[in-house]
């Protein structure tokens, strides 16, 4: 049996629910990481996502008339079109200020330590979700993903051979 704590991260890379989404979105860019516990104190609140951080950018909740231009278009606009360009940029730094509390998932769905993978396996496909925060006590002290989790099935292969 492989326990999650064999293939964990641990000591992840957090956010506060506070912090605003910019910075989240820079600290997935910065490590390469698809998601983030979010932390509220000591307490995991939540996990927030590239995905969850893309939904803001679904522009039909900020405002109707706003266009996200190809490079050749901004090349080829007339001028008058950068009055909505402007609007467009402004709406988007007021997305990165938006509070991580806003866009992640909760409550979030994690795992302790000392489980078995093949359980971790089976939260993250019921859940449909691709990481876990790992806990100990009820203590964030690690993040397993479903990579770790194909990764410790190959050894738990290597030690029956």
């Amino acid at each position: 049996m492989v326990q999650v704590r064999n293939v964990m991260t641990p000591d992840p890379v957090t956010v506060r629910v506070d912090s605003p989404v910019s910075e989240a979105a820079g600290l997935l860019r910065k490590y390469h990481i698809g998601g983030l516990p979010v932390m509220d104190g000591d307490r995991v609140a939540g996990i927030v996502t590239e995905t969850d951080i893309l939904s803001l950018l679904d522009v039909g909740d900020i405002s109707d008339d706003l266009w996200l231009p190809s490079p050749l278009e901004v090349i080829e606009v007339p001028v008058r079109e950068f009055i909505n360009w402007e609007k467009t940029k402004r709406a988007l730094t007021e997305i990165g200020n938006v509070e991580v509390r806003r866009v992640m998932s909760s409550p979030v769905v994690a795992i302790d330590e000392d489980a078995d993978i093949a359980d971790a396996a089976a939260q993250m496909l019921h859940e449909g979700i691709a990481r876990l925060p790992v806990l100990r006590d009820g203590r964030l002290v690690g993040i397993v993903t479903r990579a770790d989790i194909v990764r410790g099935i190959g050894m738990s292969s290597e030690e029956g051979s």
